[in-house]
């Protein structure tokens, strides 16, 4: 008996596998595969035609790949991303420079560039920096005045100073927090996110938004469509929409080859009726919250923030979801909200701000290097990914060189082995300039700060990758002078005690492997 129930249980388990092997095939994520390989197919079919046929057309290509050659040089590109180029251009010519045309004859990232600018300037005269703000900031010497300067110049969004912060030291922090939040909310809801998966998290938070557009709170949903394919169901929009919400998805993955579709939107952002948002790095699926094991413990951040700083990010938001539309909005029905929290000891200043790659600035990178080029005692980073460009890199040794306590908190256990083994190749740099290195024992890190000198902290969705730092659509909350400084202080202080420092001798005792496989994949860091 013991024995047939032994088969059977394998029998079953056989057939489980087999039809999810079936379903892993007959996907949606495997058939865009299967497309796009067989476009890329076709395309070395070509290039395998012309090199019988047509002998002139590859000595022509040759010519444009050295003249594309001469344009990366001289051109004002970040100089990974030259060195990037510079390899299928010398070693594979003809493929290097149809490549090169490829990626940057793209109709659809212009349009969306085009868009976003026309949002842009529609919502200008909403975000006009506060001058009793910019008064006393100028008046008191502040030590960021320059960089709100920088951030609404080049960026579009004031500095404000009538708002509370609130910070969170895990997910299950701001889940508690946010489902009554949603509950009170009375004119609207907006979310965007990058992931949104099905499970405890999403269905919870689901019920609520639910609920509540059925009495009559409007609600908005816009999650990133490389999520989609790989989570939700293809009919999924339609089926949020039955339960009254107006969902878009930010660049649906389609099976063409398209460089357009490398740019994601990458924030995470929550705002409720005008008065509340949320920000950080926590998406809304379950191992975020740790309702689900996935890399061990799941260490994320998120802050809160209350008054007037919710209208940039209500802006943001508005900007994404029109990006690709020509709808008329009525931003005086979101921007206008009245906000008046409770400000007893809230003297700080707060800057919320965004980076996007249709700009042409290095907002993000800009601001952490404004931190590390200014601090005078510490600066103490967590991040899931350290694939920085040179800049980053100098400024980190540049500042630990002159005495600056430079930490850096790093995952244990890694999400993406090969950007791990990558990342594992700038620890030598960074430790002999005296940069100290921790990895989060307990699993994986997920939260994007930086804290400074007790007085400066920024948390938000932006990582020290080229992604994030160049590619993505980002968000992030800069703080001076809040007391919620001392709660993230707090935080780091007991995250470095679950920490394991990492050494030069540790770095010895990697896998050759690895740290070899690191190195020479470190040469499409730009891509990772």
């Amino acid at each position: 008996m013991k024995k047939e129930q032994i088969k059977n249980k394998a029998v079953k388990v056989k057939k489980t596998g087999l039809n999810a092997l079936v379903n892993l095939i007959f996907s949606r994520i495997m058939m865009t595969v299967i497309i796009l390989l067989l476009q890329i197919g076709f395309l070395i079919w070509v290039f395998t035609l012309m090199g019988s046929y047509a002998k002139w057309v590859l000595y022509s290509l040759n010519i444009l790949s050295a003249i594309i050659v001469v344009i990366v040089i001289n051109s004002d590109e970040n100089p990974a991303f030259k060195l990037t180029w510079m390899l299928p251009l010398c070693l594979i010519p003809v493929f290097g420079a149809v490549l090169y045309l490829f990626v940057r004859i793209n109709p659809a990232r212009a349009g969306m560039k085009k868009g976003l600018h026309r949002r842009i300037a529609e919502t200008f005269g909403y975000l006009m920096p506060n001058e009793d703000v910019v008064q006393r900031m100028w008046e008191e010497n502040i030590p960021v005045t320059d960089l709100a300067y920088y951030i609404q110049n080049i960026n579009g969004f004031p500095a404000y100073d009538k708002t509370k912060v609130e910070y969170f030291s895990n997910g299950e922090e701001k889940l508690a927090d946010l489902i009554p939040s949603l509950e009170k909310a009375e004119k609207f809801i907006f979310l965007e996110y990058f992931i949104i998966n099905p499970g405890r998290v999403w269905d919870e938070v689901l019920a609520v938004l639910e609920k509540k557009a059925a009495e009559g709170v409007e609600v908005r949903l816009m999650y990133d469509g490389f999520n989609s394919i790989l989570k939700l169901p293809r009919k999924y929009p339609a089926t949020l929409k039955e339960k009254g919400i107006n969902v878009k998805v930010f660049a649906p993955v389609m099976p063409f080859l398209s460089t357009h579709q490398n740019y994601r939107d990458h924030r995470k952002i929550l705002i409720i009726d005008g008065k509340t948002a949320y920000n950080g790095g926590i998406n809304l699926a379950d191992e975020y919250m740790n309702y689900i094991e996935r890399f061990g413990y799941w260490k994320d951040t998120a802050v809160k923030i209350s008054g007037d700083a919710v209208k940039s990010f209500t802006a943001m938001f508005l900007q994404m979801w029109n990006m690709t539309s020509m709808e008329e909005e009525d931003y005086n029905k979101y921007l206008l909200a009245d906000c008046e929290p409770d400000m007893s000891g809230q003297n700080g200043i707060v800057i919320p701000y965004n980076d996007d790659p249709c700009n042409g600035q290095d907002v993000a990178e800009e601001v952490y290097l404004d931190i590390l080029n200014k601090a005078k005692d510490y600066v103490y980073i967590m991040t899931p990914y350290l694939v920085p460009e040179n800049e980053i890199i100098t400024a980190l040794r540049f500042a630990a060189q002159r005495g600056v306590d430079v930490r850096i908190i790093m995952p244990h256990i890694p999400d993406k082995k090969l950007t791990f083994a990558i990342g594992h190749t700038y620890y030598p740099q960074l430790l002999e300039a005296g940069v100290k290195i921790y990895e989060f024992t307990p699993g994986f890190v997920h939260a994007k700060m930086f804290l400074s000198d007790d007085v400066k902290a920024v948390v938000g969705t932006i990582n020290l990758d080229f992604r994030s730092l160049y590619e993505h659509y980002e968000c992030a909350t800069f703080i001076y002078g809040n007391p919620v400084i001392g709660d993230i202080k707090e935080d780091f202080r007991r995250t470095f005690e679950q920490c394991q420092r990492f050494t030069e001798e540790d770095y010895k005792k990697l896998p050759l492997l690895h740290r070899m496989g690191g190195k020479i994949f470190r040469l499409f860091a730009p891509l990772m």
